[in-house]
């Protein structure tokens, strides 16, 4: 029998989604979850579906949204309860919870996730393309004369940061809603790192960052070896168009080579030919990609 309920996450329920979480990560590559700490998926709306009292599938609507208002979901079912329908009840669960421009995402392209798709009436609103390359000899990163780099300094530089990333992503769902806060949270993770994050300045004014991130190694992508990151690349709009932010991607590119990585990847959204054209003159190419499908 099958059951989909909208839950508030307790301790065991934590524990549940945990388990269907790690095993859909051992399974699909997907999602980043650690075996303690807090969960992926924060506030909004929880949904289970149970099998026979088993949790088989569980989906998170984020009420909140994205920067444009828009409310996002995720959608996992446990990999040994697939193709038994509970994709499909949790899909018509969260239509009935959710705002009618709702965006669900299928991480990986999933076939089953297009049919799933198709048959509820959603259709694919956006790709986000995942990029990769191993670790080559990048040239030395060439400023304009009048632009200096250094690395970020926490405590420091945090409201220089979300300033020019206020400007730089305007147009962008999620890094545009990026806070204070928001970066003073990551620095408290272990994986942020201050000397992998650069800043480029101009008359003591920040105009552009890099800022890279090294990921935990996961037995089932790249060989199971730690993964650096091309993580934000953000320049002042009023500095674009003089090389900066080629400059700040092969400052970060060489950083993360001279820590000893040997593979490193990027999210790129699929419509933006310019930004995929620079980093395949890098040597990146296309690995995966992230499907957003809207209703």
């Amino acid at each position: 029998m099958h059951r989909v309920w909208v839950a508030e996450l307790d301790e065991s329920a934590t524990q549940e989604v945990r388990v269907l979480l790690l095993a859909a990560r051992e399974a699909d590559g997907r999602p980043e979850v650690d075996e303690a700490g807090p969960l992926p998926f924060q506030g909004g709306l929880h949904l289970l579906g149970r099998e026979d009292g088993e949790l088989a599938g569980y989906a998170h609507l984020d009420t909140a949204g994205d920067s444009f208002g828009r409310q996002v979901a995720e959608l996992i079912v446990h990999p040994g309860r697939r193709r038994r329908g509970h994709g499909s009840e949790l899909a018509r669960e969260l239509i009935t919870k959710a705002d009618t421009g709702v965006r669900v995402w299928s991480h990986g392209d999933h076939p089953a996730a297009a049919r799933i798709a198709e048959h509820e009436g959603f259709t694919r609103a956006r790709e986000l393309l995942v990029l990769h390359t191993p670790v080559r000899s990048w040239p030395e990163p060439v400023t304009p004369p009048d632009v200096t780099l250094r690395t970020f300094v926490p405590g420091q530089d945090e409201e220089a940061v979300i300033a020019v990333n206020a400007r730089a992503f305007d147009w962008h769902p999620e890094q545009g809603s990026l806070t204070v806060d928001d970066l003073r949270a990551a620095e408290r993770e272990d994986w942020f790192d201050p000397a992998g994050f650069f800043l480029a300045e101009r008359d003591g004014a920040v105009i552009g960052f890099h800022w890279t991130k090294v990921h935990p190694a996961d037995p089932n992508r790249f060989d199971g070896e730690h993964v650096g990151e091309v993580y934000v690349v953000g320049v002042d709009p009023a500095a674009q168009g003089g090389g900066l932010g080629k400059a700040l991607t092969a400052a970060g590119l060489r950083h993360l080579a001279d820590t000893g990585l040997t593979q490193v990847i990027l999210y790129v959204e699929g419509d933006n030919a310019p930004a995929i054209a620079v980093y395949e003159k890098l040597g990146f190419a296309r690995y995966s990609v992230d499907v957003q499908y809207a209703r």
